[in-house]
């Protein structure tokens, strides 16, 4: 938090000079009873002991003074707003590890409905545009304001082979901020990438993506999803299966995130995925900006002197 006129602040020394006051005034109106009065006699005399309350109403009174003080150096803080516009791209790995199990039904289709679930809680003006990866990596839907579009890439999905990781981040970086050169000022824009493994093909390699969407401002949110048990089964000629273990391999996702600036996050089924894509869904949707917050401040003044004064009334029959 800062402050527009941060000398303000040194009347707050005020409320501390008001307690000692308040304390000497109660010793000596202890004193002063007690020359006159027997103090073992006083329960009789007072009809109902008020006991410590007598000094709620003030404590409040110097609260409301407090942060009525504050308000008057003109706080600012760095608050989350909603952005109005913005671009995502979704990329999705597609290769043959995928059609795991180990996250019910199978780790595409779990990937494939949390998106689903994802862009439609996003803003409305936000673009949003998808991309697969598998051997190499393919623009599904441009970015665009049309949901329906996006659901419809999401159907067309299907498994293959290879994991080509650098090259679908840049893909989806350039898809991303081409889509705002139109503008004068383009959105921000982000890249969110679901997969289970690291980088097996493809051109570009995946850290060399991520330090060019860097470069371009464009950070990419990197989810891995599977588990370490992860299998994949094949049928043979025969009638044989084969069964090959494709354990979710984190390492290069979280790199990708670290350098891009972006967020790396972990999904071992399909709740964690949903809870990815909610977190997401609140930083991409929001941006931080410093606003002046005097009015909280204000609110919170006349909020203790209210509370003062009802307690004072109530308690005491006197305002405090």
């Amino acid at each position: 938090m800062t402050f527009e006129w941060p000398l303000a602040l040194l009347a707050l020394l005020v409320v501390p000079a008001l307690v000692l006051l308040y304390v000497r005034r109660e010793r000596r109106r202890t004193e002063f009873a007690g020359r006159f009065a027997n103090p073992a006699l006083l329960p009789n005399l007072v009809p109902r002991p008020v006991g410590r309350r007598r000094h709620v109403p003030l404590a409040l009174l110097l609260l409301a003074l407090s942060t009525m003080l504050v308000g008057v150096a003109r706080p600012r803080a760095t608050v989350a707003v909603p952005r109005e516009e913005a671009t995502i791209v979704v990329a999705i790995d597609v290769s043959t590890s995928m059609t795991s199990k180990d996250v019910e039904p199978t780790r595409l289709v779990a990937a494939r409905r949390a998106a689903r679930a994802f862009v439609g809680d996003v803003p409305e003006k936000f673009r949003v545009g998808l991309v697969s990866f598998a051997g190499r990596a393919i623009p599904v839907v441009p970015p665009t304001v049309d949901r329906t579009a996006f659901e419809n890439g999401l159907a067309v999905l299907r498994p293959a082979e290879g994991t080509a990781l650098g090259d679908a981040i840049r893909l989806s970086v350039d898809l991303a901020r081409r889509s705002g050169q139109s503008s004068d000022r383009p959105p921000p824009a982000a890249v969110v990438v679901v997969s289970d493994g690291a980088q097996t093909v493809g051109r570009v390699q995946a850290a060399a993506a991520a330090r060019r969407a860097r470069a371009l401002r464009t950070p990419v949110y990197t989810v891995v999803i599977g588990t370490p048990s992860g299998t994949i089964e094949r049928t043979l000629v025969g009638g044989y299966k084969e069964i090959t273990r494709v354990p979710a391999n984190p390492q290069a996702l979280e790199t990708v995130a670290r350098m891009s600036g972006g967020t790396f996050f972990t999904a071992s089924d399909a709740d964690d995925l949903k809870r990815v894509y909610e977190e997401l869904g609140s930083q991409l949707g929001t941006r931080d900006e410093e606003r002046e917050i005097t009015d909280y401040f204000s609110a919170g003044a006349a909020i203790f002197l209210l509370a003062g004064a009802i307690l004072s009334t109530a308690w005491f029959r006197r305002a405090p």
